[in-house]
């Protein structure tokens, strides 16, 4: 899922604060030249567009840059958030071309009804909700799907059992758990109560 997003080169002696009055975000590119970044600012409505459908090291965005002019496939690094307003502070890009397979974060989505959910009212665990992987720019995964519908009560599925795309590379250890269907939570009350009655 690819964004398009058009920024500016900041202007030099500009503040960030004066910058963030006027409705712009300050910004840096790094990656489109070796260690080399550029200061950008973004419109903020922009920028809210942009963070309904991006999140984090998962999404590639189209970023233009029209007064250098520069314009390329990057990813959104980082997001810094003001601590009293909750609006975004500043955002961090990372050009992704020529840099070979990336690493992102990928959102998890557990698909179905476990059978020992829906027949035995156990109860779904899910461990992570998110996975780091490597894989190209161009092969970045929206969401990684996980089919739990055949999970019965103690059944479990670890990361070697997820089916990845082909070019998608998990970094975590592959024996680590997923997701579990656990027993029945019983009532501690209900529990008490027959005891006694026994």
């Amino acid at each position: 899922m690819a964004i398009t997003v058009e920024c500016q080169k900041r202007p030099e002696g500009s503040k960030p604060r004066a910058l963030r009055r006027s409705g712009e975000i300050p910004a840096n590119l790094y990656g489109h030249k070796g260690t080399e970044s550029i200061s950008l600012t973004i419109n903020a409505k922009t920028v809210e567009r942009l963070l309904k459908r991006a999140s984090v090291n998962n999404t590639l965005i189209d970023l233009s840059i029209t007064d250098v002019p520069w314009r390329g496939k990057a990813l959104l690094r980082e997001l810094q958030i003001h601590p009293a307003k909750g609006t975004p502070y500043h955002l961090s890009f990372f050009a992704v071309a020529g840099h070979g397979d990336t690493t992102v974060e990928v959102r998890l989505r557990f698909v179905g009804t476990a059978v020992g959910v829906k027949q035995d009212g156990g109860v779904l665990d899910t461990v992570i909700t998110e996975l780091q992987v490597s894989c190209a720019p161009e092969n970045i995964p929206d969401v990684i799907e996980i089919d739990v519908s055949n999970l019965q009560i103690g059944d479990s599925l670890h990361i070697s059992d997820i089916p990845f795309a082909e070019g998608v590379t998990p970094l975590a250890e592959l024996e680590r758990l997923v997701v579990s269907v656990l027993p029945p939570q019983i009532n501690a009350d209900a529990e008490t109560e027959a005891e006694t009655a026994s």
